[in-house]
């Protein structure tokens, strides 16, 4: 990845793509920037299942009421407030830590390592005891990993020049979606693999989907273990080429440059027009996240096994979401940004029904293959577009706190409205309520095709330096 570029400010619609042959927009994937955010991807993806969808499925084999769990999903909210520690992870240098591996890798280990604890903690718990420690130690794997990826999407932003974002976004979103098969799919499997066949007597007194929290407890802490995954890539590769930023004098100057200029920025940048990226941001993914809460849930009450589940989403899941990242990337390159971003969102809404189908249909391992891998297609596509358009709104000199800011906004409306969830689910259904997620889908569309159509402003030129060349 190749030239620096000067920097300015962006319209409000990414460039359009400049069309090269397809072997060479392919070949982007096999660079050691792009091999990198592939593993750093997996590191980013793993933790939000485990202590979201992946836990949904425990707490409810555990006999956790479908109300309790929505609630809980509310941990989720670190994610959504991530905007308010940014400054500190954009600016602050870790003791030791930073002189030794840099600012992005420090802060990149640090949080991993909370991660790490925090999934340890959870292993140990017992949901059917208390809810308190799983709660506590799921909120530390949550803050960690908002954290985490503050940092990562700093490093991912300033390890390539522009042309080069949507390909990482894809390579980074491959490795995220992996983790989330691994820490959804491999969970189920580790545990129903690690669970003990109880006494005949005690089986017909249990039922058969009888929990087993030793069973869990391996399963968790296999998850703690693959967070080397990315430990490994932090400290193996290198810190990206550190974008010069002026020494402040007092405190004041300090909060100025690191907590209120970053958004000043954005502000300056679009005017109204922020009004829009920001409404478009905080809607876009809605439809996924709010059905997400309770797929779970639903699989439980399906009748559908750890097993089954696992193989589908597995196998299938994997597939689909390979591809969905993939052709979402590499569509964005040649078709541009923002026409795969409404396809994404047409997608995303639309596989949605296709889950109130299933409620209807009943308890079918092949229409859950159809299901779950329309489903991962689509969110493949989806999420690939919307990192890029993500990154082509930000200012690489405040590049962790300003997309901390876009992709909090993300997930704060959507988490608020997916707590409800059990609450609708036990008053109106499965199917009304997956239904309804796909309506929620709606005015996104809108919002794309406005955003398409309203150019920001001609801009002045920034006094920022521009990215450097990626790493190799």
């Amino acid at each position: 990845m190749s030239d620096t570029s000067t920097s300015s400010a962006p319209n409000l619609t990414p460039e359009k793509p400049h069309r090269t042959p397809w072997l060479q927009t392919l070949r982007v994937y096999l660079e050691p920037a792009s091999l990198r955010m592939l593993t750093l991807g997996f590191s980013a993806g793993l933790p939000l299942l485990l202590v979201l969808g992946t836990l949904s499925f425990r707490l409810r084999e555990a006999g956790i009421d479908r109300s309790t769990i929505g609630y809980l999903s509310w941990v989720g909210l670190a994610y959504g407030f991530k905007w308010v520690w940014a400054p500190l992870v954009d600016r602050l240098p870790i003791p030791l830590l930073t002189n030794a591996l840099g600012r992005r890798r420090s802060w990149l280990l640090l949080s991993q390592a909370l991660i790490v604890g925090g999934l340890i903690g959870m292993a140990l718990a017992d949901p059917r005891q208390t809810l308190g420690p799983i709660v506590w130690c799921a909120l530390a794997v949550a803050f960690g990993s908002a954290t985490q990826d503050i940092a990562l999407d700093a490093f991912r932003i300033e390890s390539a020049d522009a042309n080069h974002q949507a390909a990482l976004a894809a390579s980074y979103q491959t490795g995220y979606r992996l983790a989330m098969i691994w820490a959804g799919a491999g969970v189920l499997w580790i545990a129903a693999r690690s669970e003990v066949a109880p006494a005949v007597g005690q089986a017909i007194a249990q039922g058969a989907a009888a929990y087993q929290n030793s069973a869990w407890q391996v399963a968790y802490l296999v998850m703690a273990a693959s967070m080397a995954v990315g430990v490994v890539t932090v400290l193996f590769s290198r810190e990206p080429a550190p974008v010069q930023l002026p020494p402040a004098r007092n405190a004041a100057e300090w909060i100025q440059s690191a907590m209120v200029e970053p958004f000043a920025d954005f502000l300056r940048r679009y005017g109204w027009h922020a009004a829009l990226i920001l409404a478009l941001i905080a809607v876009y993914r809605i439809s996924d996240v709010v059905m997400g809460i309770m797929a779970n849930p639903f699989y439980v009450d399906m009748g559908f096994t750890k097993d089954e589940v696992a193989a589908v989403t597995k196998i299938y899941g994997v597939i689909m979401t390979l591809a969905g990242a993939f052709v979402g990337g590499v569509l964005s390159m040649r078709f541009g940004v923002m026409r795969i971003l409404m396809l994404g969102a047409i997608l995303s809404a639309a596989s949605n029904l296709l889950f109130a189908w299933l409620a209807g249909h009943g308890h079918d391992v092949t229409a859950l293959i159809a299901v779950v891998s329309a489903d991962n297609l689509a969110s493949g596509i989806a999420s690939a577009a919307f990192i890029a358009y993500l990154s082509s709104l930000t200012n690489v000199s405040y590049s962790a706190t300003q997309y901390a800011l876009f992709s909090s906004m993300m997930l704060l409306l959507p988490k608020f409205v997916a707590g409800f969830s059990g609450d609708y689910v036990n008053a109106f259904g499965y199917a009304q309520f997956f239904t309804s997620t796909a309506l929620l889908g709606l005015p996104v569309l809108v919002l794309v095709w406005l955003a398409s159509r309203v150019q920001a402003p001609p801009a002045t030129q920034s006094a920022h330096t521009s990215p450097g060349p990626a790493q190799t």
